[in-house]
């Protein structure tokens, strides 16, 4: 009898992650060079839009944690609007619903990914951060999960983890079951605003043959 789970239950850590889906993390510098070679550049007015979006975030964080819903109205949606993500030839779709088969067939994972898929290229994961010390690492074992239900498997998956604080970019090869994740970038950082290397490197992976 197929047995049918919900991801969060399923996949809490990242070693079930690996054994799950017979995944391993890469150290080859070049399996991922996405996120930090050969980046466009961005303009003044984008930087500024970029400094008002870092200062917004101080401003409600100093309040306390902030709810994964006003993050994605402060930050997630004007970072898209800023890419020009909600108009062609790009295509955005929210809470996502996937079914994973494993074990031969015999279980079924299920989950709603409360994230944004953009042409089945780039997965933006929104999590919340309510704890302190969360890590955006926490959230890689699912995000893997869920990049495992791309239906394109011919094809690398992008996706991009963040608390609205912090955020980082996977890749993964669904099929020679690889990945390998960026550095860690922060809004917390006082002598730069990290978020310009974040737009360049999400416009650098949405110029990977985006089709209309």
């Amino acid at each position: 009898m197929v047995e049918t789970v919900a991801v969060t239950r399923a996949i809490t850590n990242l070693n079930e992650a690996h054994e799950k889906f017979r995944l391993t993390q890469t150290n080859d510098p070049q399996f991922f060079n996405e996120w930090y070679e050969d980046l466009p550049n961005i303009t003044e007015a984008e930087k500024a839009s970029l400094e008002r979006l870092k200062n917004r975030y101080l401003y409600y964080i100093a309040d306390g944690a902030i709810s994964e819903g006003t993050v994605n109205i402060i930050m997630l949606s004007p970072l898209q609007e800023l890419l020009g993500l909600c108009d062609p030839p790009y295509k955005i779709r929210g809470e996502k619903y996937v079914q994973i088969e494993i074990d031969q067939g015999e279980t079924i994972l299920q989950g709603r990914i409360n994230a944004l898929v953009v042409q089945n290229l780039l997965w933006v994961v929104l999590i919340e951060s309510k704890q302190y010390g969360f890590s955006v690492l926490q959230a890689l074992p699912q995000t893997l999960t869920y990049m495992m239900a791309n239906p394109n498997s011919e094809t690398p998956v992008f996706a991009l983890i963040m608390t609205g604080e912090d955020y980082m970019f996977v890749k993964l090869n669904q099929q020679n079951r690889q990945y390998a994740r960026s550095n860690k970038f922060t809004i917390a950082n006082p002598q730069n605003n990290e978020l310009y290397d974040v737009v360049r490197v999400m416009k650098r992976i949405m110029g990977l043959s985006v089709q209309p």
